[in-house]
Parts: structure tokens; C-alpha cells; sequence
């Protein structure tokens, strides 16, 4: 597996448990709809929240939160839809981002609550 997919997928499984530290139920990790993925998708109290994890091993190049694209904000509304539609979902949906550092001065998690809206 090439580096920057296992920094992906450790990132990942730290925002998972650090959601779980935090009280969310996490029902998905790396829910796929076609071309599309969540990496994150959990609930607490009335809100499913839909989770994109960026990971870097240092913010040399700029805070991981800063590359999620209006691209992948667009796809992550599609795939939450998806979600959505088929589990017949009824609550408020939200859309987060959690940037991980990976480095050998500690790892550290940054979680953005609301970081982007649906257009309506």
C-alpha cells in the first residue's frame, strides 16, 4: 500500500475514535455511493454528521482542512443524499472536517463543526 493511503487510513481511524471519545455513535467509515465516499459518518443527539478527514504529516504546505475542495464538498452532499434516501433518514444532517497531523511530536486532531453547507 503506498504511504500517503496508510497516513489516509490512520488519520481516519484517529477521527473515528476521537468522535467516539466525544459521544458520537459512528455508524460508517469509508461509505462509498458509485464514484463517491464518505469517510465518516456518525450521529449524536439529532444530527447525523457527515465527516471528511484530511491528513498530512506536517501543515508545511498549508492546514489539511484547507483541501477539501468545493469539489469534494459537492460529492460529500451527494453521497450524504444518497445516505439519506436509502436508510430513510430522518434527522439533521451536518457536514464536518477533521484534519489529522501525523508526526513524530504527537498526533493532533482538529474537528470543525459545520465546516460547509448544502447550496440550496
Amino acid at each position: 500500500m503506498a504511504e500517503h493511503n496508510e497516513t489516509g487510513e490512520k488519520g481516519e481511524v484517529l477521527a473515528a475514535n476521537y468522535l467516539k471519545n466525544k459521544g458520537y455513535t459512528v455508524m460508517e467509515t469509508n461509505w462509498r455511493f458509485k464514484n463517491l465516499e464518505a469517510d465518516i459518518i456518525a450521529i449524536i443527539d439529532d444530527t447525523m454528521v457527515v465527516a471528511e478527514v484530511k491528513t498530512r504529516k506536517s501543515n508545511f504546505f498549508g492546514e489539511p482542512e484547507t483541501f477539501v475542495t468545493k469539489q469534494k464538498q459537492r460529492n460529500l452532499i451527494k453521497a450524504a443524499n444518497e445516505y439519506v434516501e436509502r436508510y430513510q433518514i430522518d434527522l439533521e444532517v451536518r457536514f464536518d472536517i477533521i484534519s489529522v497531523i501525523l508526526n513524530s511530536n504527537g498526533n493532533s486532531v482538529n474537528h470543525i463543526e459545520s465546516a460547509f453547507y448544502p447550496l440550496v
